[in-house]
């Protein structure tokens, strides 16, 4: 083609028409007579496609809301106090009265305090099983102090140091040179429940502030509720703050699911270890003087078989064994149900033996139910899914 001087020019592409090499030309170029329909028309509209996609299989899903929280493990156990308290209330003579409240109360404070530390610790896949003995030896401490001539006030504070050394004792051998909780916890309950015997030896010290024992014996009206449960339920608000509402608790969580992960994300797992064995020891310090208090009797033999009653009502009131798993509600309701178990048994003149056969079986279907459940729940969930028909 020329120009009308009668110049050659080059014949230009039109505006639609793309260049060589474009990705438009070559739809076009798969748009000609003969050829298959272009790529982009092949596709589905984006609004079906994912329909198509999102509906592939009807997943059901799990309990939410209310209904959670009615139906959940916790609520669960105290449910089954409210249904022990109302049995035992309706059959045994004398439980259902202000006085049966008061003494059912004094007996579990012990476990009581105990089992929340160890909530922290089995929730971060530990274990501390020399707790009872941290008690004893507190106790045959307090006992030695007093009868030296020392104000009560300084044996109280120099007791619950001695707890917080016994705590760092267990923490720097498993939290900083990486020894297993159990090993290390066994073989200090040992060690400390014989420094107890060295201390005090087989003697019994008993002539304690008349004052200070009425107090951790008294009531709070005619409730029948001690007047030390004031202590106890601040104790229990702190540590279920720092359980469910701080970023170390739910570290805890973190650290008892996978040790590598709560590493990964920034948790200093050897520090967090060692504040809690830092606070059941200084919490098993203070159980120990409750003890000694109460019944006005320092001895080395103090609270022998108390971890046994803790673990059971902790695993029974929801913490899982293998950490990552539990609550402070579902631990106090174990506690309190073992307790009322216990007195209630106690109250029918059923032995000693009996109520420790009862809190080992107990401590078994505490550690058992729960697998049984989770499996349950798991096959039900995957027959669900199979039979859920399709949109």
């Amino acid at each position: 083609m020329s120009d009308p001087s009668g110049a050659p020019t080059a014949v230009q592409p039109e505006a639609h028409e793309p260049e060589t090499g474009s990705p438009t030309k070559g739809r076009r170029m798969a748009a000609t007579p003969g050829s298959t329909r272009p790529r982009a028309e092949k596709r589905q509209k984006p609004g079906r496609a994912a329909a198509d996609t999102s509906t592939v299989l009807a997943v059901p899903k799990g309990r939410t809301g209310a209904a959670r929280i009615l139906l959940g493990r916790d609520a669960v156990m105290i449910y089954v106090l409210l249904v022990v308290v109302i049995y035992a209330s309706l059959v045994i003579p004398r439980f259902a009265s202000p006085v049966t409240v008061g003494f059912l109360l004094l007996d579990v404070i012990p476990t009581l305090l105990i089992a929340l530390p160890m909530t922290l610790v089995i929730i971060s896949g530990e274990i501390d099983l020399s707790v009872a003995s941290i008690a004893g030896l507190t106790s045959a401490l307090m006992g030695v102090l007093w009868q030296g001539g020392m104000p009560i006030a300084l044996v109280l504070v120099i007791c619950v140091l001695a707890g917080l050394v016994a705590g760092a004792f267990n923490g720097v051998l498993i939290a900083y040179l990486g020894l297993p909780s159990l090993a290390v916890t066994i073989g200090t309950l040992a060690l400390f429940r014989g420094l107890a015997l060295v201390v005090i030896g087989d003697n019994a010290v008993a002539n304690f502030p008349p004052g200070l024992t009425a107090f951790f014996t008294s009531k709070i009206g005619g409730t029948g509720i001690p007047t030390v449960m004031v202590g106890v339920v601040l104790l229990i608000i702190a540590f279920a703050v720092v359980l469910h509402f701080t970023p170390f608790g739910r570290g805890l969580f973190a650290l008892g699911y996978s040790k590598e992960a709560a590493t990964f994300v920034g948790i200093d797992v050897a520090r967090s270890k060692f504040l809690l064995y830092l606070a059941t020891g200084t919490v098993s310090a203070l159980a120990g003087i409750y003890w000694t208090l109460r019944y006005s009797s320092a001895r080395s033999d103090n609270a022998s078989g108390l971890e046994l009653a803790v673990i059971a009502a902790v695993l029974l009131g929801g913490v899982s064994i293998f950490g990552g798993k539990g609550s402070i509600p579902g631990v106090l309701a174990g506690v309190l149900l073992i307790g009322t178990i216990n007195y209630a048994l106690k109250l029918d003149r059923v032995s000693e033996v009996v109520l420790i056969i009862v809190t080992g079986s107990l401590l078994i279907i505490s550690v058992v139910a729960p697998n049984i459940a989770s499996a349950i729940k798991g096959a039900r969930h995957a027959r669900r899914v199979r039979t859920a028909p399709l949109p």
